[in-house]
């Protein structure tokens, strides 16, 4: 069976991560995804290394597979004019230059829609395309600063610290997908495009969730907990006698299991642990008392004995663990393509499954232009010459 986004064109005019992650996602799931870039440079992701594979950055390749890439100088009227035409024959559109690039260009959604009225046109921005903070430039790292992630992540006596990945962009990448699939849900009912517009900020502060609703809610401001949970005792990481593993206690049955498995059942009839709201009030006399019994055994034996109790654990694993575990195996989550310079490539599957209609890896993350002729050919029936003729003259 096809993938469920097949029959559909997406112009990708996204880089480094956010943008680029949403629109591999509509690839995967079977969108054909032209990725426009500019004519001897491309995606800034591309010299993000080392690491490289085959003069390809890593960070480009995990963000790009099921791309055509095709080097088009929007700047130059003829590859203005050769985007319209590409507009024209399209159904979504993805962007994330700073606000307002495309509309000094003569190029934004107002005029586009006047070529392409179905078009779904999607910008993602740092902060939003008006107010105070419109023309900042937004990245990851300042966006989790700006908007509180960091100050609740890290060690309670240590410095703020960022999440490990960009979760900022990915996430942002995956609300713009939301937003996209959306919109098309209308546009099959009524054959209307529109303009959706995702921000990281936006995507920052909705991600918050229960840290948000508890400041919210209370009016206290939050603290860092290191790898505790503000609403949930015991939740969070431990060391036994050789390594640091974690717990997850997510309700009182759990926690009179628990209690059982690692050999203190006095802790369950102790008032002061009986509910997970006297836990969290009483958090550091509990947590020193587990911290100092754990200490009397390895990791393994407290995950095998919480396992059998069915109370949630896990050992905390580096990445080659990681992608030697047996579940995630069985999952299938790594994917290898062969890819023109990089040869036989490993990339990480998509998260999602389909009964009928599965996602597919039909190419590799492409060459910087690799797929210029083809398209233009292929999708505007430009002849060679004519081709050579706008490359001649830069406009591709």
């Amino acid at each position: 069976m096809a993938p469920p986004l097949v029959g559909l064109r997406v112009l990708d005019l996204t880089r480094i991560m956010s943008g680029p992650y949403c629109t591999m996602l509509l690839g995967d799931l079977g969108a054909e995804v032209i990725k426009i870039e500019q004519p001897g440079t491309g995606d800034d992701s591309r010299t993000w290394g080392p690491p490289f594979a085959g003069g390809e950055a890593a960070y480009f390749l995990c963000v790009n597979r099921n791309k055509k890439s095709v080097t088009l100088n929007l700047k130059h009227p003829e590859g203005q004019a050769v985007f319209r035409a590409l507009v024209a024959r399209s159904d979504i559109l993805v962007e994330n230059f700073k606000a307002g690039t495309l509309d000094r260009l003569g190029l934004g959604y107002e005029v586009l829609r006047t070529i392409n009225p179905g078009l779904i046109y999607c910008a993602i921005t740092g902060f939003g395309s008006s107010g105070p903070y419109r023309d900042r430039p937004g990245f990851d790292f300042t966006v989790q600063a700006l908007g509180g992630i960091m100050s609740v992540t890290g060690e309670p006596d240590g410095p703020p610290v960022k999440v490990g990945t960009p979760i900022v962009d990915v996430t942002t990448g995956m609300y713009a997908l939301i937003a996209i699939l959306a919109a098309l849900h209308h546009r099959t009912q009524t054959g209307q495009g529109q303009r959706v517009e995702v921000s990281l900020l936006e995507s920052q502060l909705a991600w918050l969730v229960n840290v948000a609703q508890n400041y919210l809610v209370s009016g206290k401001l939050p603290r860092r907990l290191g790898n505790a949970h503000p609403n949930i005792v015991p939740y969070q990481a431990f060391r036994a006698r050789d390594r640091y593993f974690v717990v997850a206690v997510g309700n009182d049955a759990q926690w009179q299991r628990f209690c059982q498995a690692i050999g203190r059942p006095d802790l369950a009839d102790d008032p002061r642990f009986a509910t997970n709201p006297q836990r969290v009030v009483n958090r550091e006399a509990l947590t020193a008392l587990l911290a100092e019994h754990f200490q009397q055994a390895e990791a393994d034996e407290w995950l095998g004995r919480l396992l059998q109790a069915d109370v949630p654990c896990a050992p905390i694993n580096t990445l080659d663990q990681v992608f030697a575990d047996p579940q995630v195996q069985h999952l299938g989550m790594l994917l290898y393509t062969d890819h023109p310079t990089a040869g036989r490539l490993p990339l990480v599957r998509w998260p999602f499954t389909f009964s009928e209609t599965p996602a597919e890896l039909a190419a590799p993350p492409p060459l910087l232009g690799q797929h210029t002729d083809e398209v233009l050919r292929t999708v505007l029936g430009l002849a060679a010459d004519e081709i050579a003729r706008l490359r001649a003259a830069g406009a591709i």
